[in-house]
């Protein structure tokens, strides 16, 4: 059994298709590298979500936490009866 030898044109072709491939497996390499970055900036934006959740379930577990009330307060500028309160505006 002989085989024929491939043509000119045949070789021509096959050589464009692997370029072809070539290219379109850089362009993917690319494309997923991409997919890639957005996965880990999701990931630490799920994180950081789930620990801001933690934060949220602590204080609401804890809201009648006399401490934590007082916190609470002192956070949005409130005083306590009789307390004097300074403001330093050199900033």
């Amino acid at each position: 059994m002989t085989f024929k030898r491939a043509g000119f044109l045949t070789k021509i072709v096959v050589l464009v298709l692997l370029i072809y491939m070539a290219i379109s497996l850089l362009d993917l390499r690319g494309k997923i590298q991409d997919v890639q970055a957005q996965r880990d900036n999701l990931a630490r934006q799920v994180s950081d979500q789930r620990l801001a959740n933690k934060k949220l379930e602590d204080a609401i577990a804890n809201s009648s936490d006399p401490e934590m009330l007082e916190q609470v307060a002192r956070d949005r500028g409130y005083v306590e009866e009789n307390e004097t309160l300074f403001i330093d505006v050199a900033n």
